[in-house]
Parts: structure tokens; sequence; C-alpha cells
């Protein structure tokens, strides 16, 4: 089962109160339903690969309505041969439709009336309701994150943006393949999503598995950083070295100031030491303190000595 499939499972287990089941509802109906007229009866058509999920719609449709309701399971040919539910209401489709708020004497709505998400707790359900309906999750262990939700309308889509922006989710809408979607890359507000939308268990298993990621990727990083400067050290030092024995070969280094030749020969003796260690090896040896950027100017005077010499070479 995928990470997807897993929250859209445990989000079917929360229970809603019953006008929380009216707004998860008008979110589910609105983007994953038709309406057919058969034998001068309107009904509506669900359809979904999720046997949790037809499970917990022909629930609330039965109890809430009392209706008719005709369960169907269709085996897919192609791809993976799974599954669809097809769930059809046989009766009071318009009543319905009108109770969640998504149909009205003008037809079908764009967005919900207000009075469906007016309560914060049916704010989430909605959003629920519009994940179980189209909603996808990235895993938390593939490198990038990403949920959405995708509508065939853009008012949809632009309206459950909103929803979203009241709990600070900045999500963004999209267009791909003539569907809208609703996206959100950013993984803290992912996870509060999940938060609100019930799925606690995955909300915690989503965070656990992103903060060991992030943490192994903080230690790369600081492992990278070290190998860098170790890079540098050596470089530097090895510049230093090449520097003080061209004055060796020349005759010049025992004729430059003493306190170039110092720090020329405890490079000598310590060729891969870093300057802070070369600092307090300094102190120790001459019982005199030297600041770093002292250091190095005397190591960019005894290169610029060495680079004359090339130069006259030349």
């Amino acid at each position: 089962m995928s990470f997807s499939s897993e929250v859209k499972h445990e989000i079917t287990t929360v229970p809603f109160k019953p006008c929380c089941e009216r707004a998860l509802l008008s979110a589910f109906l609105h983007i994953n339903s038709n309406l057919l007229i058969v034998n001068k009866q309107m009904q509506l058509q669900i359809e979904t690969e999720n046997a949790a999920i037809a499970k917990r719609m022909y629930q609330i449709i039965k109890n809430r309505y009392e209706v008719q309701i005709e369960l169907t399971v269709v085996r897919k040919q192609r791809l993976n041969k799974s599954n669809v539910y097809v769930l059809r209401v046989l009766e009071k489709g318009i009543e319905i439709l009108e109770d969640v708020g998504i149909y009205s004497s003008k037809g079908m709505r764009e967005t919900p009336s207000k009075i469906i998400t007016l309560k914060e707790c049916c704010a989430k359900a909605y959003l629920a309701g519009a994940f179980l309906a189209s909603g996808s999750i990235n895993a938390p262990t593939t490198a990038n994150y990403h949920l959405e939700v995708s509508t065939a309308e853009e008012a949809l889509s632009r309206y459950i943006m909103r929803l979203m922006k009241m709990f600070d989710i900045g999500a963004k809408v999209t267009e791909r393949r003539g569907r809208y979607i609703v996206y959100v890359k950013a993984a803290d507000q992912i996870a509060d999503f999940l938060k609100i939308t019930g799925a606690h268990s995955k909300t915690l298993e989503f965070e656990d598995v992103r903060i060991q990621r992030d943490f192994r990727n903080s230690l790369t990083r600081l492992d990278n950083c070290e190998v860098a400067n170790e890079v540098k050290t050596i470089k530097a030092g090895n510049a230093q070295i090449d520097a003080i024995q061209k004055l060796i070969e020349h005759n010049r280094y025992s004729h430059i100031e003493e306190r170039l030749i110092q720090v020329g020969d405890l490079r000598m003796e310590n060729p891969e030491t870093s300057l802070n260690e070369l600092i307090e090896l300094y102190q120790e040896k001459y019982n005199e303190p030297i600041s770093k950027s002292g250091l190095q100017h005397r190591f960019k005077k005894l290169i610029e000595l060495a680079g004359k010499i090339e130069e006259s070479e030349q």
C-alpha cells in the first residue's frame, strides 16, 4: 500500500461530527461524483479504487440520507488490474447535493455554500474529503516533498487553496493535463495538513522519517564541509612549503627576517597542521601570542619572496 493510500485509510477511520460529515461529503462529491438520470430518477455515482473510502462513503450516505445504494466492484483489465468500487445512490440525488451545498436552483455551484465550511472543524473535514477524493502525497522517504489535490474546475481548486491558507498552509494552484492542481511542497506544511485532516499516526511517521533524513543530510553536509576545509588546509600548507623550499634552494631563506623564519620552520616541522594548531605551537615554542591574520600575513610574505625568485628565473 502506498503512503497516500495509508493516509486515506487513516482518514476514513476518523470519527466526524454530523456537520463535519456533511463538509467531508461536500468536498468528496464535488470532486468525485457524477449526476445521472436513470428512469427519470437523479442518481449519484461515485468511483474509487480504495475499498476503505468506498465503505466510509457508503456508511455516511446511507446513515445520513437513508437511501438505497448499489455497490458494484469492477476489475480493471489494464495496468495493475486493481478493483474499482462503484457506488450508485439510486434516489435523492438532487436532495443530497443540495444538502452538501453544491447544488442550488440555478444548478451546480462552482464552490460550496459558505455554511458548509463556516466552522473550523468543518473546514478541516472539507480538506479531508478533498484529499480522499483526489489527493496524493509522496512518501517521506522520497527526495521531494509533495502533496496535491486535483479538481476539474479552477474555482474549486482556488477555494481549496484558500481553506488551506486559513491553517497557514501555503498552497499554490497549477494546471496539468486539463485539471487544476492544488499543491504543497513545504514539509512542515504537509505535516500540518496531515494533522488537520485527522491522519495523526501518518503525521508522526512523516515527521519521524523527515527528521531522520534531514539529520542525515546535515551530517553529510557537515562531513563535506570538514573534508573541504581539510583539503583547503593541505593545499595552503603545500603552497607554503613549496615557497620555503624555493627560498632554501636559492640560499635566500637564512637571509630573510627572523619572524618569517620562525613560521617557516614551524610549517616545515608540521606540514599538514591547520593555522589554528600552528598558532598554539608558535605560542608554545616562542612564548608570544600571534593572531591568525598575523600568521597568514607571514606565510603570504614567504610566498611573495619565492614568487620573485621564479620571476627572475623566467
